[in-house]
């Protein structure tokens, strides 16, 4: 009798989807590992949708707002918040791997190393001087932004729009209606897809278990174990603090968010979980407009999850090659790290991408090391896309909070309630179609 309805959760039928994954891949790994196509088609098939939900969210969270000047402010304090968070992340990514010395011992010859990982992923980079950074903000055409797939110019477009709109008043006021109509209509289509979520998070999990295994991890194991425990303790310790400050509980608002997280889990991507995030966010008492800023900015310049693996990778490199690396060359290290962390998409493989960008300036640690934990790579996406994750929920309630656009008694009956719908409501979650 009780069974139904909590299948009806899509937590449930993501677990239920990791757990056969895992079986699957553990009895044959061949077979689970032919069903990659599964995680990817569903990452695939959300990934499309990113662009115009951030264009239409942001551009109706402009326009929502009663005071078009708090947009500078609100930017300014999720920029400060997030390289803060960063660093932090790379701090405690350095001290893993201080602590625990994770590739002391392996003695490896950098003239040994397989230089092809890194020179493939190196021919994929685009330049990272700050000048060409800057003018990959800038998209060759309006449309091009979208077909694209990049967040910064979909940003940079959806900001110009929004304050356009806020300008023309009463004769854009068709346009905007357009605008927010097709903004519905894109969270009703993402409700349909996310109905795939349990078979992608089978695919993928199958994938990872059948092609990696646990063989596969030897000696890095003590790697992944420090990569996993300085994500625990920025969580836990870090966001922890300034939920705190903000005065909610970052239990409750795991718990909160558990259907979005488990995904996250499952397929190695935050993107997927964008369009909910939305959502559930604005559900939970924050202004629309800081929703709509904040969050899609976060994608590109508050990926911590990604921060504490760039100082742990490079670091274990630095050890296992049996390079001694000196405060001033660290200290440069985390300087370009906080600008190579910057920007990535939140997809799987991204911070692998970063990593080589970041040794490739680098003349002390030979890049071709990431051919040492490629094998292992797929066993830290998810913990990177899900810390990632997580920080941009907990940095979008602290900035509402500080700029008094979240209603802390709506925020209060949310979270106590564990997000328990009812039926009507459970049916416009499904469809993924924000309520105002």
């Amino acid at each position: 009798m009780k069974i139904k309805p909590i299948l009806g959760h899509l937590y449930v039928q993501v677990l239920l989807g990791v757990a056969l994954g895992i079986l699957v891949g553990a009895l044959w790994p061949d077979f689970g590992a032919g069903l990659k196509p599964l995680g990817d088609a569903f990452v695939k098939l959300v990934k499309f949708m990113i662009a115009p939900i951030v264009f239409c969210t942001i551009v109706s969270g402009i326009t929502s707002m009663t005071d078009v000047k708090k947009v500078g402010p609100t930017l300014l304090r999720a920029l400060g918040l997030f390289y803060a968070l960063t660093a932090l992340a790379l701090a405690l990514g350095l001290g893993a791997v201080l602590l625990l010395h994770p590739g002391t011992g392996m003695h490896v010859d950098p003239a040994h190393l397989d230089g092809s990982v890194a020179a493939k992923v190196s021919g994929e980079l685009k330049d990272s001087t700050p000048a060409e950074f800057l003018l990959g903000l800038i998209p060759t055409t309006f449309v091009g932004a979208f077909a694209d797939g990049q967040v910064l110019p979909v940003l940079l477009l959806a900001l110009l729009c929004g304050f356009a709109f806020t300008r023309l008043g009463p004769t854009g006021q068709l346009a905007l209606d357009v605008v927010n109509s097709f903004n519905r209509l894109f969270f009703v289509v993402f409700g349909f897809l996310m109905r795939f979520a349990p078979i992608g998070a089978f695919g993928a999990m199958a994938f990872t278990v059948g092609k990696y295994g646990a063989h596969s991890i030897g000696n890095l194991g003590l790697l992944i174990l420090a990569f996993y425990l300085a994500c625990v303790v920025f969580v836990v310790v870090g966001l922890g603090i300034v939920a705190r400050a903000s005065g909610v509980s970052l239990w409750q608002v795991l718990k909160y968010f558990r259907d979005e997280i488990l995904i996250v889990l499952a397929t190695s991507s935050s993107e997927p979980v964008l369009p909910r995030l939305l959502s559930k966010l604005e559900r939970l008492g924050c202004d629309r407009g800081v929703v709509g800023l904040v969050v899609p900015a976060g994608y590109s310049f508050n990926l911590t999850g990604t921060a504490v693996y760039l100082t742990l990778a490079s670091m274990f490199i630095a050890q296992a090659c049996d390079i001694h690396l000196g405060w001033g060359e660290i200290a440069l290290m985390l300087g370009m790290m906080l600008l190579t962390s910057k920007g990535a998409a939140g997809v799987t493989g991204s911070g692998f991408v970063a990593l080589v960008a970041t040794l490739s300036v680098m003349p002390h640690v030979p890049v071709a090391g990431v051919a040492l934990i490629v094998g292992i790579d797929r066993f830290m996406s998810e913990a990177r896309a899900l810390t990632s994750t997580v920080c941009n929920v907990v940095c979008c309630i602290a900035v509402a909070r500080w700029q008094k656009a979240l209603d802390t008694e709506v925020l209060r009956t949310e979270l106590s309630s564990g997000f328990v719908p009812s039926p009507a409501e459970r049916r416009a979650l499904a469809a993924a179609v924000p309520t105002h």
